[in-house]
C-alpha cells in the first residue's frame, strides 16, 4: 500500500511540476526528474565519457586525498556519526571514503538519499559486494524530508553534497538550500561540498554536449518519461538537444529546442502545450563556481563550511 501511495504521490507531484514548468512563458522542467531506471543508466555512461571531467576529476581527489579529507571533517573513530550522502547516485566517488573509515575502523552508519529507487538500489548491492561490514540505511526521498526525520536523532552528522549538484540550482534557490540545510544541522555537524570551478567554453561545453549523443538522449528522456508516466504524446525526432556556456557568468544551460510548430497534448494533465519552431526548454542548468559565489552563502551556513577548503574547491 506504501508503495503505491508514494508511486501515486509522485505521480502527482510530476504532473503539477511539469504542468508548470511547461505553461510558462519561458519553458523549463525539472531536471530532478530526469533520474528514472533509463536516466539512471545514462548518466553513469555520461560520467565515463571522455569530454565529462567533473566525475573524474571529482573521483580522483577521493582517491589520492582521502586521509586530508577525514582529517578536515575532524572525525574522531570511536564516536558514533552518520554519514549522509545527498544525490548519491552511483556512490563511485563515496566508496573511496567509506573503504578508508571502515578500514580504520570508524563508527559510522552510511545513509545515502536519492530521488531515485532504483539508483540506491543498485548501490546498496554494490557495497554489500564490497564492503560486507558496512551499515547502510538507504534513503529514499527529498533531501529536506529525509533530513527533517533524520533531526529527531542526536548523532553528529556528516552530510556530502558532491558531484557539483548544487550547480543545478539557481543562485536563490542554492542559497535557500544552503540555509534550509542549515536549519536541519546541529552545532559541531557538518557539510562536505563538492563544485565546479568556472572553466573555459571549450572544456565546459564539450562535457554538455558529448560526441557520442549520450548527453542528448539523456535529456531526451525526460521528454519519454513524460510520454510514458503522463500519457504525452512528445515526438523526441522534434526536438533537439542545445547546450549554452558563457564564462562570464559561469552557467551551463542546456534546452531542447523544437524543430518545428507542434502542439504536445498531456492526457493525465489534460491540457496541451503550443510549440513555435526553435522554441526552447531549459532542462538543466550547471552553475560554475568562484570563492566569491560560494562565499555569498548564507552566514549560518558558511559556519559549517569554512574549514572545508578542500570542499569547497572539490573540482578543478
Amino acid at each position: 500500500m506504501n508503495k503505491i501511495e508514494n508511486t501515486s504521490t509522485m505521480i502527482d507531484q510530476l504532473k503539477k511540476e511539469v504542468d508548470h514548468g511547461l505553461s510558462t512563458v519561458e519553458k523549463f522542467l525539472p531536471s530532478k526528474y530526469f533520474y528514472d531506471k533509463s536516466g539512471d543508466a545514462l548518466f553513469v555512461k555520461i560520467m565515463n565519457l571522455p569530454e565529462y571531467y567533473v566525475t573524474r576529476a571529482e573521483h580522483e581527489i577521493f582517491k589520492t586525498q582521502t586521509y586530508a579529507i577525514i582529517k578536515a571533517l575532524q572525525l574522531d573513530p570511536d564516536i558514533y556519526f552518520d554519514l549522509i550522502e545527498l544525490g548519491a547516485g552511483d556512490g563511485l566517488k563515496t566508496k573511496e571514503l567509506l573503504r578508508e573509515l571502515d578500514r580504520l575502523n570508524y563508527r559510522f552508519d552510511y545513509m545515502p538519499v536519492d530521488i531515485s529507487q532504483s539508483a540506491l538500489d543498485n548501490l546498496k548491492v554494490d557495497l554489500n559486494k564490497e564492503l560486507p561490514s558496512l551499515s547502510i540505511q538507504k534513503k529514499h526521498g527529498d533531501y529536506f524530508e529525509v533530513l527533517e526525520l533524520l533531526k529527531e536523532n542526536k548523532h553528529p552528522k556528516v552530510i556530502l553534497f558532491l558531484g557539483s549538484n548544487i550547480g543545478n540550482m539557481s543562485d536563490d534557490v542554492a542559497t535557500d538550500f544552503l540555509s534550509k540545510l542549515s536549519d536541519n544541522l546541529q552545532k559541531k555537524d557538518k557539510l562536505f561540498l563538492g563544485v565546479d570551478l568556472i572553466k573555459p567554453a571549450s572544456i565546459v561545453l564539450p562535457a554538455y554536449n558529448d560526441s557520442q549523443g549520450i548527453t542528448a538522449a539523456f535529456n531526451l528522456n525526460l521528454l519519454d518519461r513524460i510520454n510514458r508516466e503522463l500519457e504525452a504524446n512528445f515526438d523526441l525526432q522534434f526536438f533537439n538537444h542545445q547546450p549554452e556556456y558563457h564564462e562570464s557568468d559561469g552557467i551551463a544551460k542546456s534546452y531542447l529546442v523544437s524543430t518545428k510548430a507542434q502542439q504536445v497534448y498531456i492526457a493525465k494533465i489534460n491540457k496541451s502545450f503550443d510549440f513555435f519552431e526553435g522554441e526552447k526548454i531549459l532542462m538543466e542548468i550547471s552553475r560554475k563556481y568562484n570563492d566569491s559565489i560560494l562565499y555569498a552563502a548564507p552566514q549560518k551556513t558558511y559556519n559549517f563550511l569554512c574549514e572545508f577548503k578542500i570542499g569547497l574547491k572539490t573540482l578543478n
